[in-house]
Parts: structure tokens; sequence; C-alpha cells
């Protein structure tokens, strides 16, 4: 199939990719002219595992390539995906800006027989506007469908390639067929091609994610529970997730969530229940939790230095808000870098991905670290906030040589504390007693 795909951020890039390793024949359109031109030479603007290997293979293969003209793009497309942003606006609610341009843009280009996806995620309603304007700006009717996407950033080539379930919304027969050919190859595990409206499709993205943020909220209030009354979440967290209908998935006490989408879709989510009269009341609890468990690292570190960080140096391992990304949007790290400059501390952060990243926002603020180790230099104590590989298994006595003061804020709860204790740590971690 000839597919456009407009926008090439991570939905838009991954997508595209993706369709194109499917045997299709994809282009890319984006509005940044240096963004196209090095896309075109397979330089990729972000981290994600296995996505500049496969853009390589499929602009040699010729199935896959990346322009500024919309038109040239659109013309010969049997189907069109939207893939711009839909930042959140002040108010909470999706940002639909961009989206509103692309449709006025290809609506004079499209094929009669033409089929336009959204793929990002927009606001319930949102389907049926594209549908009212591309009609009255074509004057015929034309196929608007929703697929909401539900990829993990830092495995988004595998949710794609081997979906849990494909969701279109769809008006029309003949555009859930066409759909469900593109995704065929993606589907031979039996895993279903889910047909509903365009409106279910559009509600499907924000439930998925606000009952995902929901089990990441609710376990990190347990923990803090935990704390207070001399359990271990680490024990609660395996007593319930191995009753089948609970799981374990999402529930891992940490310093909360971040990224493009958990924090995004609950508020736009939420904006959605008020304009309807609905009271939001768990939604904005999820919120109000998430946003609290940002600051528990801020509040243990406190306790421990007597609330006096003028002078002292914290090390920090990890700075995404995730593993296998290089995205810093509403990263925990962001809140407890911003405390500490504040209260006059020094700040060495080392983190595999995002030094880059973070070095745009905060610039000779803090001290960047090729290696973890270097970061440990004299620090009084070293704070984890992203659980990436690199600092599960490290060299404890390399550790205590190099600091200053043997003290561990753990917000990832990599390490078992007695074993720390046995190392001679003064070790805090979540949900279980400090050591």
């Amino acid at each position: 199939m000839d597919i456009a795909v407009i926008g090439t951020g991570y939905v838009g890039l991954v997508s595209g990719t993706c369709f194109a390793d499917g045997g299709n024949h994809v282009t890319c359109v984006d509005i940044d002219v240096q963004k196209v031109a090095a896309l075109t030479r397979g330089e990729i603007p972000i981290y994600e595992p296995g996505l500049e290997e496969m853009v390589a293979h499929n602009l040699t293969a010729k199935r896959l390539r990346f322009t500024t003209d919309l038109v040239a793009a659109v013309k010969p497309a049997e189907i069109i995906y939207l893939a711009v942003g839909t930042p959140q606006g002040d108010d909470g609610a999706a940002d639909l800006a961009a989206l509103w341009k692309v449709v006025e843009g290809i609506a004079p280009h499209l094929r009669a027989d033409a089929i336009v996806v959204t793929k990002s995620t927009v606001p319930v309603g949102t389907n049926a506007k594209i549908y009212a304007l591309l009609k009255e700006l074509t004057g015929r009717e034309c196929d608007v469908a929703s697929n909401p996407e539900f990829l993990k950033e830092g495995a988004a080539i595998e949710d794609f390639v081997k979906p849990d379930r494909v969701v279109v919304g769809v008006r029309s027969d003949r555009a859930a067929d066409v759909l469900r050919q593109l995704y065929e190859p993606f589907l031979r595990t039996e895993h279903p091609f889910l047909v509903m409206t365009p409106e279910s499709a559009e509600m499907t993205k924000y439930v998925a994610n606000a009952l995902l943020a929901t089990k990441i909220s609710f376990i990190n209030e347990m923990a803090n529970l935990c704390e207070c009354m001399g359990g271990d979440i680490n024990d609660v967290r395996r007593g319930i997730g191995h009753d089948s209908r609970i799981g374990f998935a999402f529930l891992f006490p940490g310093v909360g969530y971040g990224g493009s989408c958990f924090p995004k879709d609950v508020r736009a989510l939420e904006a959605m229940s008020v304009q309807h009269g609905v009271e939001p009341r768990m939604l904005r609890a999820v919120d109000a939790v998430n946003n609290r468990q940002k600051e528990v690292m801020i509040e243990k570190i406190n306790g421990h230095f007597g609330g006096n960080l003028k002078g002292k140096t914290l090390a920090l391992w990890g700075l995404a808000f995730k593993p296998r990304t290089d995205d810093i949007r509403e990263a925990p790290a962001l809140v407890l870098i911003d405390y500490l400059l504040a209260a006059g501390a020094k700040v060495q952060v080392h983190d595999p991905e995002v030094m880059a990243n973070v070095k745009k926002l905060y610039g000779d603020k803090l001290t960047y670290c090729d290696l973890e180790m270097e970061a440990l230099a004299g620090a009084d104590a070293l704070c984890i906030l992203t659980e990436w590989n690199d600092y599960k298994r490290p060299d404890f006595s390399e550790m205590q040589q190099a600091m200053r003061s043997v003290v561990i804020f753990d917000g990832r709860n990599l390490y078992e504390p007695e074993r720390m204790r046995a190392r001679g740590f003064r070790y805090f971690s979540v949900g279980r007693p400090a050591v």
C-alpha cells in the first residue's frame, strides 16, 4: 500500500518505519527541513532501540522516504496517517491546532478512495470533527478512521510488530477491511483486530493510559503507607501480584511516572470529564498522587541532611523518565534537580542516553559525567531515579571509595536493603524500611 504519515515525532516515525518494514511504500512528512534532511541520511532524532537500523534498511530498500512536501506525499496515498503532536494546553485539554492545520492542508489533495486515519492521541469526538471538516472542504464524504497507538518507549518496535491488539474505529466496512489488510503481517499470532466506533477507539487510548497510571499511583501510595507501618512494599507487591485478577504489571513502586503520555492523557481525560459534567475524582487523585510522589525523595534527602543541603554534593544516576528512552518530559529527576539547585547543592549527573537533552535545560548548572562512577566523586549521597541496567549491579567497593559519604536514596528499589546494610551503606528506598 501507498501510505503517507504526517508528523515524524515518536509515534509517526516508529509507525511509518514499521509499516514500511511490513512491505508498504511510506512517505513521512514533516515541516522541519533540517529534521527531514537528517532522517533522509538515516540520522534518528530520538533514542529507540532498533529504530535506526530499521530506518536505514527501509531507506535502502526504497520503501521509506522523508519529505517536507505534503502535497506530493498525500496525492498518491491510499492511507494518510495523522501523527502530529497534540500537546497539553493551559486548561489540561489537548491542543489540536497542528492537527486542524494538517487536515485543511490535505483536503484538496485526497484521492477519492483515500482513508484518513488519526494516530495522534486526540479527545473523543475529534474523528467526527475531522469527518465534518473534510466533507465541508471536499464536498464529499471521506473515510476517517481512528487507530490509537499503544507503544511503550524503549520497546516501541516490538509493540508495533507484535501488538497485544490493534484497535480501529471506523464508519465503513471498507475502511475496516483496508486497515485489516494493512495490519495482517503483524497479527499472525492470532492477536485480535478490534473494530469499533471512532468514539470508542478514541476513548480506548485514554482509558488504557489512565488505568496504567492509576496502578502506578496506587502502588506508590501503598508504598508510602508501608513505610509508616513497618511493611515492605516488595513483599506486598508479590502478595497481590500473584492474584490473577491483579497481576504484576505497573505495580512497581518508585518516584512517580513521567513521559509524554500518562501525565498528558490523564489530564486530558480529566478535562473531557469536566466538559461533560462528570466529576473526575479518581483521575484528579491519580494525578495528585503522582505529583506528590515526585517529592518523596526530596523529603528523604532533607530528613537525612537536616534540611541543609548548601555545599553538599549529590550524585544522580538516571535522568530519563524510564529506561531505554531519551525522553525527559515530566521526568521525576527534573523535579529533584530543580530542588537541589535551589537549595545550594552541587549536582553531578549521569544517564546513558539523555545527557544532551538535560544540558539544553540546565547548561553549566550541573556537572555531566560520562561514566556513572565519575558522578560519585566526592558525593555526599547518590540518588537513583531511573532503573537503567547500568545501575543494577555496580561495584559497591568502588562506590564506597569514590563517595565522601556512603548514602544512597534509591527511587527505583534496585537493591536489597539488608545487603546494603551488610555492605555498610545508609540506604533509603521506596516503601521499605531505611537501613
